[in-house]
């Protein structure tokens, strides 16, 4: 018989098509059972409408053999089959789908001018089938791994079969076949192996299992397929002797988990999937199950893990989550569904209503894409609200594999994302020796206390030794503190919360109002001691921007703060940073404290020697650079300047 050429415009779009459109090669098989189970809905779609009997739904499947000795992989299906004429349509023109066709014919069914008795039987059918096919390229997918493809179909209620053979974009032919049963089988001769292309795996029936249970798991119809086994042949007595059995097994689920009615799932049934499909030995800390129906509808299952990956916080981690469409995997990471800041949820979304490539392979960026991902925001940031709020613990399990990661969508933006994650951040308090909340905090502070007080350093030990932090604690004010290197600049650009400023205890103003008798106090302090702390600052020359009496300091001699701007733990971060270059620099101010026996044996040295404070200011500075965890610019001279001071004390014992 002739061959037809293709209706589409030229051999160059079928080889787009077969060559460009597909990211993987492995997709051909999802496009094929998709089909299928299409034809298969349409068939039971027609016997309800058309009220045919002997039809059931559990009659229905899909079958796949492979046939390692021809090279040829066969999807076959009992669906509603096509006729000569429908194999020209579907078949011998690129891009047009039958399916697509079906739903044009299915919405006239449904609509305002459609018969009542016809338009109620099509609305209960609407509910059990499930189109998904659109563009009617998939098929073509098929020649990706394959040098032929035959098509045999049989339609529902036609006398005679139909094959469709074709080797690619040359062309295809139509004649007659003998098929005795209603329904499509699809030949496919493998190609053979090539440099980098190994065909042979789509003949393996290990790898077809791991295709169908990956993209194909949840089509509503068993897909099966022929399974040997070697066992013991016990007739002839002999234990060595074996025999090949051949059993049928169904390599699909069925029915997706998060389309059963939340009352009949279990939590073990919940965390089994999630084990299974997210390679996760632990529970879930939580379940979020949610459907939503409306202008967008989607179901979807999300989770929080109960540890972060061991690449979580690398840049190898890739963020998403599974999407289907009407059950069929689409995609296994859509990061488009999930903020950065959220990127731990692992879980799927499954939605009839997004706009898919032609391939089906990714999303068009349309608004009901941005819908379900607002959505879905919103969903996980009350459930986590929720956790926070029943469940202290679990919560502050989360917070202690993702916490960071909540704090980096703070500061991630510039605090764009403030307003979605400031309630949920925490840190721990100096007070309640345990972590703490913002609201928290704020519900705890003293009438009188008009700033959220926060500490930065190595670890909640070390903060707590601050000299910084003495006159706060001595006030009972609670103080936050801050371990991660991202958690000042969080909450710099948080600024304030529920209008109250954060302000750091080692900045240049703690904002705490002093009474008159105090101001006076420290007036008369810095009066007297003006001379003394200007030599100071005259001989620590640049290294400092000022030299003054501490209003923050209770027992420790010494402090280094900084002023309004760079805090100096944002300088020591911002210097270690690899394209640093050492340049960064925070305003530095030396504080005295005024009550301290320091003070009164530097103003002893200054009236008996000037000159000598120069040497002590030094190595005051070096100390209290040390303190706060910074580099002294001479280790030696330092160690020299100690040895000299406990010479010197000696001498005058």
């Amino acid at each position: 018989m002739a061959k037809k050429q293709f209706k589409a415009e030229s051999k160059r779009l079928l080889d787009i098509m077969i060559n460009s459109i597909y990211t993987h090669k492995e997709i051909f098989l999802r496009e094929l059972i998709s089909n299928a189970s299409d034809a298969i809905d349409k068939m039971y779609y027609r016997s309800l409408t058309e009220k045919i009997s002997g039809v059931s739904k559990k009659d229905f499947y899909i079958k796949i053999v492979a046939d390692k000795g021809n090279r040829t992989l066969t999807i076959s299906d009992n669906g509603i089959g096509m006729t000569k004429d429908e194999l020209e349509e579907n078949l011998g023109t690129i891009a047009k789908s039958g399916s697509l066709g079906f739903l044009d014919g299915r919405n006239a069914a449904l609509g305002e001018d459609a018969d009542k008795d016809a338009k109620k039987a099509a609305a209960k059918a609407e509910k059990n089938i499930d189109i998904i096919g659109q563009f009617g390229v998939g098929f073509y997918s098929a020649f990706m791994v394959s040098s032929e493809v035959r098509v045999v179909s049989r339609a529902y209620g036609a006398e005679e079969a139909y094959e469709w053979e074709s080797k690619g974009a040359d062309g295809y032919s139509i004649r007659p076949a003998d098929k005795a049963e209603v329904g499509t089988d699809v030949f496919l001769a493998i190609k053979p192996n090539a440099e980098g292309e190994n065909y042979d795996e789509y003949l393996s029936p290990w790898k077809i299992r791991e295709l169908v249970k990956r993209y194909s798991d949840y089509i509503r119809y068993p897909i099966k397929m022929d399974r040997e086994e070697s066992v013991p042949d016990e007739a002839g007595g002999d234990a060595q002797k074996t025999k090949t059995v051949i059993s049928e097994e169904t390599l699909n689920s069925m029915v997706p988990l998060w389309k059963r009615a939340k009352s009949r799932i279990k939590d073990e049934d919940y965390h089994e999937f999630y084990k299974e499909k997210f390679h996760d030995y632990e529970d879930p800390l939580k379940v979020i199950h949610t459907s939503v129906e409306g202008v967008v509808s989607y179901d979807a299952l999300l989770y929080i893990p109960g540890r972060a990956p061991y690449n979580y916080y690398t840049r190898d981690y890739e963020k998403g989550l599974q999407l289907y469409s009407s059950g069929v995997l689409i995609m296994d990471k859509c990061a488009e569904l999930l903020p950065d800041y959220f990127s731990f949820i692992r879980g799927l979304v499954d939605s009839q209503d997004l706009s898919l490539n032609i391939s089906r392979e990714m999303l068009q960026h349309d608004r009901q894409l941005k819908a379900i991902e607002q959505r879905i925001e919103k969903k996980i940031k009350s459930e986590l609200e929720d956790m926070l709020a029943k469940d202290r613990e679990s919560y502050e399990k989360f917070w202690e594999a993702f916490g960071l990661q909540l704090k980096y969508g703070i500061y991630d933006g510039f605090g764009r994302n403030k307003d979605v994650l400031q309630d949920l951040i925490m840190f721990y308090s100096s007070k309640e020796k345990k972590l703490v909340t913002l609201g928290e905090y704020a519900a705890n502070m003293p009438e009188d206390q008009k700033y959220i007080y926060y500490a930065v350093g190595e670890s909640t030990e070390k903060i707590d030794k601050l000299p910084q932090t003495e006159l706060l604690k001595d006030k009972g004010y609670e103080i936050l503190y801050c371990t991660d290197d991202v958690d000042e600049f969080a909450l710099k650009v948080i600024m304030s919360y529920r209008e109250k400023e954060f302000r750091s205890v080692s900045g240049g103003d703690l904002g705490i109002e002093e009474s008159e008798a105090e101001k006076k106090k420290a007036e008369k302090q810095a009066e007297e001691n003006k001379d003394l702390l200007a030599a100071m600052k005259d001989a620590l020359g640049d290294k400092v921007t000022d030299v003054r009496l501490s209003k923050r300091l209770k027992t420790h001699p010494v402090v280094l703060v900084s002023g309004d701007g760079l805090s100096l733990e944002m300088e020591k971060l911002l210097n270690a940073m690899p394209a640093a270059d050492g340049g960064v620099k925070a305003e530095r101010i030396l504080e005295i404290n005024a009550n301290h026996a320091v003070l009164s044996a530097l103003k002893k040295a200054y009236e008996r020697d000037k000159d000598s404070v120069g040497a002590y200011a030094g190595l005051l500075y070096d100390q209290a650079l040390l303190m706060e965890g910074l580099s002294i610019e001479d280790p030696v001279a330092f160690a020299g300047a100690v040895c000299a001071l406990i010479e010197k004390a000696e001498a005058t014992a």
